[in-house]
């Protein structure tokens, strides 16, 4: 019998079940994580949790201020959260202590449990708890770990599962079935189950992950690494803090497939695995600026420096348009300067104003700046540090010429012989999702009619914003009414038609 923090662990004679006492401080983290992570969440549902022998709290917050981030170190203690509540209006609290089940509590996986000593744990000093699953694949563990939760007197709380840990995560995909908390302590590495994890994981729940392969994530084999996390991992003297990020970069790509993104909580490198605690949440947005969060890392191997090269940048106001400079014509600038280059150009067949050529970039930028000496923008408009006042404040190594040549334009348009495919019928493109009971609704047939081929024929007069409905009348803002220059009508006929 093994005891470990408030838990009394029974192991059969034999070493068939999995057991590191090593990770002693790997368990004492997680039961401290999961118990400020309830403390939380469960606040939000009117429960209040009893830690024994809890008096004061020492806690440790990141703020971001306006002129960078600060670390802020508060002392809190229960009776100043408890005059605070009182202050804000009185409320009711239920109290949920450890070894209870508390319905309003967490539902906790832990999906490769081996002898459930870790579970045992949670059930004995997380208080706050709603169930506990110690899953594992192997009958020998799944015997053992029903047995050790009778032992502890936490069968209540704690069912043992026989099963693959990837599958019980994916049946628990639905949004009702989906787990608050997810550990997953493997041996070795923890890929094959991060897809499954981050689907299965709640709504702002908490993922536990730990790493033992080490050796891979360290540089000692970057394709092994590639192969399982997505990232070439390299020899250096901070490759255990690279093998923090290799994880985050992997469970953040992960869970952006299922719009989805990673909030790391804490994240440690100790004796010979790594750890990390991160709430996983919705929201496409957020997604979206997920290039800004990932960098390819050039490492020197003479004097060991490096280099962040980010993927991505968030912009604020969406500007791409470099130069602002006027757009030059197809021929004469795309066709005939690079011909005169000296260098092969040819149109593209997936779009009309796009050109294939061996040109460097170097060589186009050059024609942008002979270009705009003809073209002038307006100097004092651009800031220094925009890359259109930069690009334009280097001077071109070639001189370009801008005569149309008569190879410039191929005899195939000069006959204007059809290069798109033209659609067969009217609103040709993608078709209605599938929905029970088959057809199509009358009104997104007429909004698809309505606007089919709007970018090639743009609005040159006002009066035929009339044929467009006015969108903020729809969300009843709109305060303009028969003023408004688009139509009320779509609005008005909608209305008699619930009326009838």
């Amino acid at each position: 019998m093994k005891l470990e923090g408030k838990a009394a662990i029974l192991f059969p004679s034999a070493n068939e079940v999995f057991y590191n006492p090593v990770q002693e401080f790997n368990r004492d983290l997680t039961c401290a994580v999961i118990t400020e992570f309830a403390r939380e969440q469960l606040a939000q549902r009117g429960v209040r949790i009893l830690v024994p022998g809890e008096r004061d709290r020492v806690v440790v917050r990141l703020s971001e201020e306006k002129n960078g981030t600060e670390h802020q170190e508060a002392s809190e203690q229960p009776e100043k959260e408890q005059q605070h509540e009182e202050e804000g209006g009185k409320k009711e609290y239920i109290t949920a202590s450890v070894g209870e089940r508390c319905e309003q509590g967490l539902r906790v996986l832990e999906g490769l449990a081996a002898s459930g000593l870790r579970s045992v744990r949670f059930a004995l000093e997380v208080p706050g708890l709603k169930s506990i699953t110690a899953n594992d694949y192997s009958a020998k563990a799944a015997a053992l770990i029903a047995r050790n939760a009778q032992h502890n007197n936490v069968s209540h709380i704690l069912q043992a599962s026989q099963r693959d840990a990837s599958m019980v995560m994916y049946e628990a995909r639905g949004k009702k079935e989906r787990y608050d908390v997810i550990d997953l302590d493997p041996y070795g590495s923890p890929s094959p189950f991060l897809d499954a994890a981050v689907q299965a994981v709640s709504e702002g729940g908490l993922l536990c992950i730990t790493c033992t392969d080490m050796a891979v994530m360290a540089g000692n084999s970057g394709e092994t690494c590639y192969s399982k996390y997505g990232s070439m991992s390299i020899k250096s003297k901070y490759c255990h803090e690279m093998a923090l990020r290799i994880i985050l970069h992997s469970l953040d790509q992960r869970a952006a497939v299922y719009q989805r993104y990673i909030e790391p909580l804490l994240s440690v490198s100790v004796d010979f695995y790594i750890r990390v605690f991160v709430r996983v949440k919705t929201g496409q947005a957020v997604v979206k600026n997920s290039a800004s969060k990932h960098a390819l890392l050039y490492n020197c191997v003479g004097c060991g420096a490096f280099h962040l090269q980010r993927m991505g940048k968030k912009m604020s106001q969406g500007k791409h348009s470099t130069v602002h400079c006027n757009t030059p014509p197809m021929l004469q600038f795309s066709r005939s300067a690079l011909l005169h280059a000296g260098y092969r150009v040819s149109l593209s067949h997936a779009c009309k104003n796009a050109v294939k050529t061996n040109a460097p970039a170097g060589v186009l930028w050059d024609l942008i700046r002979c270009w705009e000496k003809s073209n002038p923008v307006k100097r004092e408009r651009l800031s220094e540090t925009s890359p259109a006042h930069r690009i334009l404040s280097a001077e071109p190594t070639l001189q370009a010429c801008f005569e149309i040549r008569e190879d410039a334009n191929p005899q195939s348009r000069k006959r204007h012989l059809t290069r798109f495919q033209e659609n067969p019928q009217a609103n040709w493109g993608p078709k209605a999702r599938a929905k029970a009971g088959g057809g199509i609704s009358s009104e997104l047939e007429d909004k698809r009619k309505q606007f089919q081929g709007k970018r090639k024929k743009p609005i040159t007069d006002s009066s035929q914003l009339k044929s467009l409905p006015c969108k903020k009348l729809r969300k009843g803002t709109c305060t303009y009414g028969d003023k408004c220059c688009y139509s009320h009508e779509l609005k008005q006929e909608t209305n008699e038609e619930k009326m009838d």
